[in-house]
């Protein structure tokens, strides 16, 4: 049997601050001052192996994502709130709704070794870009643990890659 993946939740979602940071996060500036405050929020998660967040305790599930940049080869770390599935992490490259795909959900198509670090622990994982059909309740539960990500969907027309994470 697979072990299962540690699962950490800073904070609570149903607070107040957390209510109003999902609120915020789906609106057009929410998602600007979200990507603005990423390299800070990479440092931290980084150096604290993801327990800790810019965000605060608000109850996002985040993890580090490390892949192997496609064109460069070099390590690329991404901060990635997922949906827990036991011994499978779901991640999905909104991108904050805009028209691009993530570079993270192409460098994984070309290379799907890569590593994540979730609750101070850093794993090694196998990608799996998740099938059309299979998509819809991963999404719903991204959007349980944020309305954002129903208007990241919206602002785009790209279908938005989702990938399962599973220990190599």
């Amino acid at each position: 049997m697979t072990p299962q993946f540690p699962d950490r939740q800073w904070g609570s979602r149903t607070n107040p601050l957390s209510r109003a940071a999902n609120r915020f996060a789906a609106t057009k500036p929410g998602s600007w001052l979200i990507r603005t405050v990423t390299p800070l929020d990479r440092a931290l998660l980084e150096r604290t192996d993801a327990k800790y967040t810019v965000l605060g305790p608000i109850g996002a599930p985040v993890i580090l994502l490390t892949t192997t940049g496609r064109k460069s080869g070099a390590a690329r770390t991404q901060p990635l709130l997922y949906v827990h599935d036991g011994d499978t992490l779901y991640v999905v490259g909104s991108n904050f709704g805009q028209a691009n795909h993530p570079a993270w959900t192409a460098n994984l198509l070309a290379d799907p070794a890569a590593t994540v670090a979730i609750a101070g622990e850093r794993i090694p994982v196998t990608a799996t870009l998740v099938p059309d059909a299979d998509k819809e309740p991963i999404f719903t539960r991204f959007i349980e643990i944020t309305g954002a990500y129903a208007a990241y969907r919206d602002r785009t027309t790209r279908n938005l890659r989702v990938f399962a994470l599973r220990r190599a």
